[in-house]
């Protein structure tokens, strides 16, 4: 019985999100950030027009302050801010925060705060 409920519980525990994905607030810029929810390492990816063809998909690695935090359970949170570029990194578990934008061709993170 024990082994009927791991096997249950093991094809659940492996589809499980890992990431988290939102949008920037700013509403003529089509970025969209991801998160790893459980190391905190941001990314953000956004469409871009190529001449005379279909577009590219460009994606930013992350950077000063945007690779892995302390374990934690980390999301993303777009402020109401129209021309905000950057979204908030939250930690769910420790209530801090840093803002994260794209800054020459990385993902930068501000320290987390409380």
């Amino acid at each position: 019985m024990i082994a009927v409920l791991a096997a249950c519980a093991a094809p659940a525990a492996a589809g499980a999100a890992s990431f988290e994905f939102a949008p920037a607030p700013q509403n003529d810029l089509n970025r969209v950030y991801r998160v790893d929810r459980s190391t905190g390492e941001v990314g953000a990816c956004q469409f871009q027009l190529k001449e005379g063809g279909v577009g590219v998909t460009i994606c930013f690695l992350a950077g000063e302050g945007a690779g892995p935090q302390p374990a934690g359970e980390y999301g993303l949170m777009p402020s109401r801010h129209e021309r905000e570029g950057g979204i908030f990194r939250v930690n769910l578990r420790t209530g801090e925060m840093s803002i994260c934008y794209v800054f020459d061709d990385k993902v930068v993170c501000t320290p987390q705060a409380k």
